[in-house]
């Protein structure tokens, strides 16, 4: 039997996991997905361990039911084939850094002039505006920034990340929403929108619905577990004493607090190992290639761990962004509505709520042709009763009396 997806081709532009997974999701519906990938080596979870017969576990478990072609997008060739594809899609999904897709010729404005129509997906890690917006981003530095490794930490005040990648599958269930979102809409008016989303907003917007009440009210937000700009713990000694636990969870301990670095690739792996001032990694067989590093984690994990422990935070974002490798502070919930980089993207919203006064709370993650303003404030208890009676027929009259028989009921001044 066919999926509900039927008859929909989507060209997917996308690596790693967010992009790859979303794609899959709309495959496994019944889209028709044409993955392209780059000539020398594919998408970059083709190459990691856990392999058999020449593919990687990752790889397949992301990628079910597309097609793979083979496309250089920087040779004008490769750029004008994907072009072709893409004016007989419907969607088109990306996930390179902001402005990327632009240098490429790809980008949605591109994309447009050969199909008008087209629902044009762009996912990033930390946004599409701010600083970090151009910044390389992995799971944990959004665990680390979005404030989730704080919730997961608890108590303790030491960040620790979830144990599987929820930034990536969120974002990635988040996407394929908003793709057959934007699908129905298509349907409905003829035009192709611009679905915009970030690992980062989804995050944020996924932790607000349970565990940001303590940032909710604005004037009465609850104090940080977590002191300092750079995320200093107010752990205990046996906390401070373990450095076992501190490395293997991928969020490291700085001089003045916690950090989360991901150095998976070679290009990322040689530009740490520059930051440190080790290059004798680089000679070393453990580090030798992304299968061999994965082969030999805890080394490379310990090797890091006593490397940024001996400088603080802020002084090894600024080495290691400078080259270009991949890396967040590990914030606190307050820490994170305060960051610079959500300001930014506009995430987090202040709202004036009729009853609750003056709220917090994070704007709907998916942007659609830059739509990003989030909806009603929640409503008091049955304050819509009538005008949704009225709507469905039922005269004033008819309401007095479902209200009076209790059937019914509408708010009160003053009730919440």
């Amino acid at each position: 039997m066919a999926g509900p997806l039927d008859g929909i081709r989507i060209v997917d532009l996308t690596t790693m996991i967010s992009g790859p997974f979303a794609t899959m999701i709309l495959a496994d519906q019944g889209a028709e997905v044409i993955k392209i990938e780059r000539p020398a080596g594919g998408d970059h979870t083709r190459q990691v361990a856990d392999r058999r017969g020449g593919m990687a576990a990752s790889f397949l478990n992301n990628n079910r039911g597309k097609r793979s072609v083979t496309l250089d997008l920087k040779d004008a060739g490769g750029r004008d084939a994907a072009l072709r594809l893409m004016r007989e899609a419907d969607v088109v999904v990306q996930n390179f850094r902001p402005g990327a897709a632009e240098r490429l010729g790809l980008g949605e404005a591109a994309v447009r002039e050969v199909a008008p129509g087209i629902v044009y997906a762009s996912i990033s890690g930390f946004g599409f505006a701010g600083e970090w917006a151009g910044r390389p981003v992995y799971d944990p530095l959004i665990q680390a920034l979005s404030g989730l490794a704080a919730v997961q930490g608890g108590e303790s005040g030491r960040p620790r990340l979830v144990r599987t990648i929820l930034p990536d599958k969120v974002t990635a269930i988040q996407a394929a929403q908003a793709i057959t979102a934007a699908l129905l809409q298509r349907a409905r008016t003829g035009r192709g929108s611009h679905v915009q989303l970030s690992m980062l907003d989804t995050v944020v917007a996924f932790l607000w619905s349970s565990d940001m009440a303590g940032q909710t009210f604005v004037g009465d937000e609850e104090e940080d577990a977590v002191d300092g700009a750079t995320g200093a713990a107010e752990g205990g000694a046996a906390d401070r004493d373990a450095p076992a636990q501190d490395y293997v969870e991928l969020i490291y301990r700085t001089q003045d607090g916690f950090m989360a670095v991901s150095a998976h690739t070679d290009a990322t792996w040689a530009g740490l190992s520059r930051a440190a001032g080790r290059p004798d990694w680089l000679r070393d067989p453990r580090f030798a290639t992304v299968a061999a590093r994965e082969t030999h984690k805890a080394d490379r994990l310990a090797l890091t761990q006593e490397v940024l422990g001996t400088d603080t935070t802020e002084s090894w974002l600024a080495r290691l962004a400078a080259e270009d490798v991949p890396c967040a502070p590990a914030l606190s919930r307050g820490q994170m509505i305060r960051h610079p980089q959500i300001a930014a993207t506009g995430i987090v919203a202040r709202i004036a709520h009729p009853q609750a006064g003056p709220i917090r709370q994070a704007r709907p993650p998916a942007a659609f042709d830059g739509a990003l303003a989030p909806g009603r404030p929640a409503p008091r208890l049955g304050e819509d009763t009538r005008a949704v009676l009225a709507r469905a027929g039922y005269a004033p009259a008819e309401i007095d009396a479902l209200i009076a028989r209790g059937v019914a009921t509408e708010a009160q001044e003053g009730e919440p």
